[in-house]
């Protein structure tokens, strides 16, 4: 997975076998933006998290995060269209991310995740990702 996991260009790492990406089999956008928006309703009270997201910023936050997400797993390139290349590290030097805060990060979204209804294909392939993504964007022990 290493540098792929952390910098992907739009397509599915991991093909299931069949011409469907994971964006398709779990219902498209609007799967991405409910899991956003449940990952966030953790995040705005979390004492280590919420620090690094503004509360003017999170609706850009929101929807910057869901389009990485959805580009990722197969959908429309609009984040790239948009912002370029995703350059996850360098977006995110600025964030003391931790182990603490990668955690917490992570417990946030795998409950988004858990919520979300998914088979336990999909669910372990996106929890896959997410762990190693979030190691790859941990910046202090």
């Amino acid at each position: 997975m290493g540098e792929h996991v952390a910098e992907p260009t739009g397509h599915n790492p991991e093909p299931s076998g069949n011409d469907q990406s994971l964006y398709d089999r779990v219902g498209g956008m609007a799967f991405f933006e409910v899991l956003v928006d449940r990952f966030y309703d953790g995040v705005v009270n979390d004492p280590v998290l919420a620090p690094m997201y503004p509360a003017e910023d999170l609706p850009g936050a929101r929807r910057r995060l869901t389009l990485f997400l959805a580009q990722y797993w197969g959908g429309p390139a609009i984040y790239s269209d948009e912002r370029g290349h995703p350059r996850l590290r360098m977006r995110h030097a600025r964030f003391p991310i931790d182990d603490e805060a990668r955690l917490a990060w992570l417990g946030h979204m795998g409950r988004a995740v858990a919520d979300a209804g998914l088979q336990p294909r999909e669910e372990a392939e996106f929890s896959g990702y997410l762990a190693a993504a979030a190691a790859h964007l941990q910046n202090l022990p």
